[in-house]
């Protein structure tokens, strides 16, 4: 463990993650978008890192779900352990040459890995690929995603996408949650001997499929 990255070392020990996004009411009032705010735990509820995202309110309000950004993530002592940055990309099947991608580094300023959006007319798809952008994992997600009253899962395979490792799980927890407050619950599954690099990298491919599918502007509410 003492070539993991400073932060990492628990990490090591998981292999189910949580990521509770906590609720904005001041947004849900105004109907604005604002900074989202997350603790990430274990399975048993304990929180391990605390997340937020910087960006600024142009991006929130106008580009909500493409919106570029940086979500820093901090162990509980506060220290910055793992920083995942999305640059303003196409989120669109039409537009193959300019699909999402998201870089995850940790320690920040040293590259864990990214997360590729993959071009596919019906399925949602993204590679999972190493510092040396190396293809290591696929995540396919299912034809539709609005999770009516259920939960909504993302397969995590391997490169063959004929074996199913793991799994990031939009977890349905009601109308009002979901609708009213705007706040999102994932649980990711991995194999407990995966690289911690990579369940970072795991982490930053949860923020963007929330994103992506499952976050919706508060305009109108």
């Amino acid at each position: 463990t003492h070539n993991l990255p400073p932060g990492l070392e628990y990490l090591n020990q998981l292999d189910r993650i949580i990521i509770h996004q906590q609720v904005e009411l001041l947004g849900a009032i105004l109907g604005t978008e604002t900074s989202s705010k997350y603790e990430i735990k274990n399975h048993l509820g304990q929180r391990v890192y605390f997340a937020v995202e910087e960006n600024d309110c142009f991006d929130r309000n106008l580009c909500s779900p493409i919106r570029s950004f940086t979500i820093r993530i901090a162990d509980n002592t506060g220290q910055e352990v793992i920083r995942v940055i999305r640059p303003l990309r196409c989120n669109s099947c039409w537009f193959p040459c300019f699909l999402q991608e998201l870089e995850v580094q940790s320690p920040p300023g040293t590259i864990a890995g990214y997360v590729v959006q993959n071009w596919d007319p019906f399925l949602p798809k993204f590679t999972i690929q190493n510092e040396s952008k190396e293809d290591v994992l696929k995540i396919i997600g299912p034809y539709a995603t609005c999770g009516c009253f259920e939960d909504v899962d993302f397969e995590v395979k391997a490169l063959n996408e004929m074996t199913t490792i793991g799994k990031i799980s939009k977890y349905w927890s009601g109308f009002v949650n979901n609708v009213f407050t705007n706040t999102a619950n994932f649980g990711i599954q991995v194999p407990v001997d995966l690289d911690v690099r990579i369940k970072a990298v795991m982490i930053g491919a949860c923020f963007l499929i929330d994103l992506m599918f499952f976050e919706k502007s508060l305009d109108g509410l």
